[in-house]
């Protein structure tokens, strides 16, 4: 029968059990747990007899979904497949138990019984007592698909609110793990193995004016491994500086959920934060002084700024030779500090071994700036003879590092991949709170995706990392042409612009016995590979005399 004969039947009277029709049925649960799955048994062998003990009716094959939430209907695969045997017309009527079965969305349930009547196709709501092809069913079933979608707003918005109060009164919340804390009843206790850790790298960032990168080797080079065992990323360090819980300061409503419907979420601007320190020490204890963090934050505040091209060379932050002298015995970056003598103060450098622990930490020598100073104006007089063919190099280095596009597209994927899976996340934990997902299923597939999440954060790091270099490689290359083209005059020794530019990193080699005025460096130079050896030979009244070898 089609819809027009259908309704002129109803309409004189008859029932819609009195008509011959192709019947079938749709059934559903949010779960796929043991007990729904038994509901979801006894609902298909309810209906299969419900519509098998009808005489009129013509029994078809029934469609069902397991384990998916009714507020959308984009990954139901059943029941697009009914929608569009619907309109191939393989049946005449739907039975089903409820509107919440078809979509707890309101547009979604009548649209798809709006598509089905223009298919021909009717739809009985058996709990609800609604039935398509009457002429006030639209009415009704918009009213009580409202209720069904108010009911899902209503547990959104009641998270919602358990979230807001959750910040008023100080839980910390969300799933992820903070480097140096554990967390506990929401909230913070101090991990002391890592908040070591994260000492070491205020510390190095703030007083020894280390660089992001410098920090995550001499991490390495003291065997401190992340929590997946590698070592610490860019991003991670960048992360740990610039959270205020590591001040202790509690810390929320960092995003909010825009539409429970779309899942869309807003990340908010620090300023927006709710943010406040705790002066009780109990929900978020420091691991570091407000002091020190606020030190660190300023610099890297600085350093961001400085990596526009313009204003590179303007902010010296740390000291010039500060990362790049590496002790050639341990393998730890050399740290500066001040030599008081009647003549007044001297500015060296020694192992950070030798720093913490004396003669007996180190035996590397100490070098002093201005041996550093004669040294590096010696390199430059050797790149100003050849700066014709050395320019010539540089830009064949500059065409082949390009702009980097490949790289910015493949960055913007992977944001795009995290942005999604955390949207799952948050309707994960819609399914979880409506009650359709268990909190072991919920913990497992939570589990999952954070694994997913951080797959994709190492590699975005890695990304970013390499963006990073070749954005630095073409400035240094840049710089470095300015500065062997012009006739600079280094008299008063370097600025960090030049030695960033110049300089890679300079190895200080173990002293020879018997020989302790005589210290051997190499000097590793930016762009150019060529290793420069130098020797320092010291006399008396702390006099230095440093002299290239050529190989």
């Amino acid at each position: 029968m089609d819809l027009y004969d259908i309704r002129t039947a109803l309409n004189s009277g008859k029932s819609i059990y009195d008509l011959p029709l192709r019947v079938t049925y749709y059934a559903r649960v949010s779960t796929d747990k043991d007990e729904q799955l038994h509901s979801l048994a006894a609902q298909v062998r309810y209906y299969t007899e419900y519509i098998q003990r009808n005489p009129q009716w013509i029994f078809v094959e029934g469609y069902v979904d397991e384990g998916i939430s009714g507020t959308t209907v984009g990954k139901r695969e059943n029941f697009l497949r009914m929608i569009q045997d619907a309109e191939a017309g393989h049946f005449d009527f739907i039975v089903t138990k409820e509107i919440s079965r078809f979509s707890r969305n309101t547009l979604d349930s009548i649209k798809y019984t709006q598509d089905l009547l223009r298919y021909g196709v009717g739809v009985l709501f058996e709990s609800d007592n609604i039935n398509t092809l009457m002429p006030d069913a639209e009415l009704r079933l918009t009213i009580m698909s409202s209720i069904a979608q108010d009911e899902v707003r209503k547990i959104s918005e009641r998270v919602k609110f358990g979230f807001k109060r959750a910040i008023e009164n100080g839980v910390v919340l969300g799933n992820n793990k903070i480097w140096g804390y554990e967390k506990k009843d929401g909230r913070l206790v101090i991990n002391e193995e890592e908040a070591e850790v994260v000492r070491i790298i205020f510390n190095l960032y703030a007083n020894e004016r280390l660089g992001i990168r410098g920090i995550a080797q001499h991490l390495s080079s003291m065997g401190y491994k992340n929590t997946r065992g590698n070592d610490f990323s860019f991003s991670t360090i960048r992360g740990i500086l610039s959270n205020p819980k590591y001040k202790g300061y509690y810390c929320g409503r960092k995003s909010s959920k825009l539409d429970y419907r779309t899942k869309d979420i807003k990340v908010f601007d620090p300023e927006d934060w709710v943010m406040y320190k705790d002066e009780s020490g109990q929900i978020v204890p420091a691991i570091v002084s407000e002091e020190l963090w606020d030190k660190a934050n300023l610099i890297l505040e600085k350093r961001s700024i400085k990596q526009s091209a313009e204003d590179k060379t303007g902010y010296q932050s740390r000291y010039p030779y500060s990362g790049k002298i590496i002790c050639g015995v341990h393998k730890l970056p050399y740290y500066r500090t001040l030599y008081r003598y009647k003549s007044g103060n001297k500015e060296i450098w020694q192992c950070q071994e030798y720093s913490r622990k004396g003669r007996e930490g180190c035996t590397a020598p100490v070098l002093y700036t201005s041996e550093l100073d004669t040294i590096m104006r010696q390199v430059l007089e050797e790149l100003s003879i050849n700066k014709a063919e050395i320019i010539h190099d540089l830009i064949r280095i500059y065409t082949s590092i390009g702009n980097g596009s490949k790289t910015e597209e493949d960055i913007a994927k992977c944001k795009v991949n995290i942005e999604g899976i955390l949207k799952r996340k948050d309707k994960l934990l819609d399914l979880n709170i409506d009650g359709h997902i268990s909190d072991e299923e919920f913990t497992q597939r939570n589990s999952h995706f954070n694994k997913e999440i951080d797959r994709l954060r190492v590699r975005l790091d890695e990304l970013e990392q390499e963006q990073l270099k070749n954005r630095e490689m073409l400035q240094s290359i840049d710089m470095l042409r300015q500065a062997i083209t012009k006739e600079l005059d280094f008299s008063e020794g370097f600025s960090i612009g030049v030695i960033d530019t110049l300089l890679d990193h300079i190895e200080v080699h173990p002293q020879e016995e018997g020989k302790k005025n005589e210290i051997h460096i190499s000097v590793y130079l930016k762009v150019i590979s060529e290793e420069e050896k130098f020797t320092i030979q010291r006399g008396r009244g702390r006099t230095s005399v440093c002299t290239r070898q050529y190989i």
